[in-house]
């Protein structure tokens, strides 16, 4: 099995990675895309420190983890290939079991763009197959305001997502981020988000 963090010595085709979720945030993708072309010159160590944690599976493919935003960013850069970490390597666990495997050990998330629950078959192929969800691009930029503390929960971003999807309508995250923003920033810091990972709400007098 191979060591945790491994990084491998050949850089892999972007394309040839396997998510493990189905959506990201595109206007977080535009925004790690700008700090890459801002990058110049230092493009190339940006790509080194900043490899793409994997698991491989049964079919000898990569399947990522974790940075699915950061792939897709470079892939619509014009990337090719990128270097990844194996933090797991499930090539021994049959097929029908695999995705049961990476469930268990929450290293994918097949909810759709409405938040529902999806067949692990309707999962992207490729890294430029992931849609857009606007409210996992609210979630990111809420984090970055403050709202709630970075957590090493598996997808709690998604969570926090999924937590604004039933709050405030999609009509306002697409058309006045800003202002949906500011309503985030409120319901962060209420009861109803005591349960999320990273909440950061004011603490009880009791």
């Amino acid at each position: 099995m191979s060591n945790p963090r491994e990084p491998t010595v050949h850089p892999i085709p972007i394309l040839d990675l396997r998510p493990t979720q189905m959506t990201v945030g595109m206007r977080e993708v535009k925004e790690k895309r700008k700090r890459f072309r801002e990058k110049g010159e230092k493009q190339g160590e940006m790509i080194g420190k900043h490899m793409i944690p994997v698991v491989r599976g049964p079919d000898k493919r990569y399947y990522v983890v974790d940075h699915h935003h950061l792939a897709r960013a470079l892939h619509d850069e014009g990337v090719k290939n990128i270097l990844v970490t194996v933090i797991g390597d499930l090539t021994m666990v049959e097929r029908d079991a695999f995705w049961g495997v990476m469930d268990n050990k929450r290293w994918v998330y097949p909810y759709d763009v409405k938040g529902e629950r999806r067949h692990f078959k309707d999962l992207p192929k490729s890294i430029r197959d992931l849609k857009d969800d606007p409210y996992r691009s609210l979630a990111g930029e809420l984090r970055r305001a403050g709202g709630f503390a970075k957590d090493t929960t598996p997808f709690s971003e998604f969570l926090w997502a999924d937590f604004l999807r039933r709050r405030i309508e999609r009509k306002v995250v697409e058309d006045h981020f800003s202002k949906a923003l500011e309503k985030a920033l409120a319901l962060a810091k209420s009861h109803d988000a005591i349960y999320l990972p990273g909440w950061c709400g004011p603490a009880s007098d009791d």
